[in-house]
C-alpha cells in the first residue's frame, strides 16, 4: 500500500491540474466520503466498561451467539 505521504503528494499534483470547478467538486467529494464513515469512540470513554461482565457471563454470551446467530432458517419468511 502506498505510503500517506506518497497518497497526498499524488492527490495534490493532479488538484493543480484541475480547473477551480472541478477542485470543487473533489472538496465535496472528499468531504462526502468523510461524511460517510460512522464516527467511533475513543478507547478511553470505553475503559469505563471494563471488567464489568464475569467470565461465566462473556462464556455464556459467546455460546449464545455461536448456538443461535449463525443459523439461518430458511422457513422464517
Amino acid at each position: 500500500m502506498a505510503d500517506v505521504s506518497t497518497i497526498e503528494h499524488d492527490i495534490t499534483r493532479q488538484l493543480d491540474n484541475l480547473s477551480p470547478d472541478l477542485q470543487q467538486q473533489v472538496l465535496a467529494f472528499v468531504q462526502a466520503l468523510a461524511q460517510s464513515f460512522p464516527k467511533g469512540v475513543s478507547g478511553k470513554k470505553l475503559l469505563r466498561f471494563s471488567g464489568i461482565l464475569e467470565v461465566e457471563d462473556i462464556q455464556a454470551i459467546t455460546q449464545a451467539i455461536e448456538a443461535e446467530c449463525e443459523r439461518v432458517d430458511v422457513n422464517e419468511w
